[in-house]
């Protein structure tokens, strides 16, 4: 346990996983700071050490596991609290880990600095973890600090209702729970007026947003009320399920010049056999008919999606499906996951009959046509201008023969930033301009990312 003093005020975290996560860590700091806790990095010897779990692969067990020990062997005195979806899910392991003081899954973490404040006085670890099933309405814990960031992330819901028969999410996180439009548009407009140029909606299922309110408001109808916000630049939507995007919510994509044109779309995969195991309630079809509406209603979309290859009973015949309809589909990014028993998850009962090894020679496979689909949409706006957000840095011995690359003038470096469609473009810049957004004129290609030059300052 921790030991008692009047210098116990330095806590550390280190987050696994998903936006929601960071987006929740970010959350916890601010409560943390408010009760007089100086946040620390977590290479340095804190007081307090947070580790923000995540349990979708058995990788992200693993890691969690690694960090909670890395705390522990930091500094023995401290008190090492465990939260998210790992702590949600087995809080029994993580109890198990020796110098584990508190552990708190996905629920009541408003009461985190109480709790660890408790766990430093006792001679027990507690286990704070109840039934995330029982969970009635959407937890509120907003950042009240963003620094250091250039855009900001405002979480608008939670749980899932889908239990697509891989997922250990709705275990983790919950039946979904929306958060009050109000208190959404109350925190936009605090970013807005701190001047966040971008702001992003998460959360765990975002389309289905406003299904527990009574019909009140969809998430089409929140992005109404939020692009009349004053200040509201940039808004980009987190991943929508193709089967909650609407006919409404494409139009506020297509009509609004605030809104991001780029949605993330999962797939999971391109063989109708594969998605009926899977549980998820389209066919290719009709997500191939969704994105090709999708394209005719908003020009220059950005369509991303997710992938999931060596799902139990996938045959070589299906993952050929997949690539032959991922090559069709040309999403701008393509994220690859290889698939991961859950424990308490449909698919668990199934034979997992996939090699590792052939995993990974589909992830590869996979993830090469993804990066070449991913440079043909990005040439395509090569000689267009667009806005970029300026987001960070770049090493400059990074990229070898970027034209003039270290030859910075009035203070410019290389920086690289995003523009409302997802292309990532590196350019000149200065540190002042980091958060803004800028005009860049876009020049040619560069190791997986658009070349450019801002046009205007």
């Amino acid at each position: 346990m921790g030991q008692q003093g009047v210098d116990f005020n330095r806590v550390a975290f280190t987050t696994l996983g998903c936006k929601v996560n960071q987006y929740e860590s970010e959350a916890l700091k601010s409560l943390f700071h408010q009760n007089g806790y100086q946040v620390v990095d977590f290479a340095e010897q804190a007081d307090v050490y947070v580790i923000n779990t995540c349990t979708v692969t058995h990788l992200g067990n693993r890691k969690s596991r690694q960090m909670i020990r890395r705390a522990v062997n930091s500094n023995p005195d401290a008190v090492v609290a465990v939260t998210g979806c790992y702590a949600q899910t087995a809080p029994g392991e993580v109890l198990a880990i020796p110098g584990v003081d508190l552990v708190i899954g996905t629920s009541d973490r408003r009461r985190i600095v109480e709790l660890v404040e408790e766990a430093r006085k006792s001679q027990e670890p507690i286990n704070a973890v109840r039934n995330i099933m029982e969970a009635g309405e959407f937890e509120e814990i907003s950042v009240l600090e963003s620094e250091h960031r250039t855009r900001a992330f405002i979480k608008i819901q939670e749980g899932c209702n889908n239990y697509c028969s891989y997922c250990i999410i709705p275990f983790a996180r919950g039946p979904l729970r929306s958060r009050k439009p109000e208190r959404v548009i109350e925190e936009a407009e605090r970013l807005c007026t701190a001047g966040f140029q971008e702001i992003v909606l998460t959360g765990i299922c975002i389309g289905t947003y406003g299904r527990d309110l009574g019909q009140v408001i969809s998430l089409a109808g929140l992005v109404r009320k939020l692009i009349e916000i004053p200040g509201l630049t940039r808004l980009r939507l987190g991943s929508v399920e193709p089967t909650d995007i609407t006919p409404d919510l494409v139009e506020v994509v297509a009509d609004s010049p605030q809104v991001c044109k780029h949605l993330h779309i999962p797939l999971q995969s391109g063989s109708d056999v594969t998605l009926q195991a899977m549980n998820r309630r389209y066919n290719t079809m009709e997500y191939a008919k969704l994105v090709g509406y999708l394209r005719y209603m908003i020009p220059d979309l950005a369509v991303t999606t997710d992938v999931i290859v060596g799902f139990p009973g996938e045959e070589e015949e299906h993952f050929l499906h997949t690539l032959e309809f991922v090559e069709e589909m040309e999403f701008a990014a393509l994220h690859v996951f290889k698939y991961s028993t859950r424990k308490g998850t449909a698919s668990a009962e199934l034979p997992d009959n996939v090699p590792p090894e052939l995993k990974e020679s589909r992830s590869r496979q996979l993830i090469k046509l993804g990066k070449d689909n991913a440079r043909e949409f990005a040439r395509n706006f090569i000689g267009q201008t667009m806005d970029v957000l300026v987001e960070q840095r770049v090493d400059d011995a990074a990229l070898g023969d970027y034209p003039d690359a270290g030859a910075a003038n009035s203070g410019e470096s290389l920086y690289e930033g995003l523009t409302g469609n997802y292309l990532r473009v590196i350019f000149k810049a200065r540190e002042q301009d980091r958060g803004c957004l800028v005009k860049v004129a876009l020049e040619g290609f560069q190791q997986d990312a658009l070349r450019g030059c801002i046009i205007d300052q």
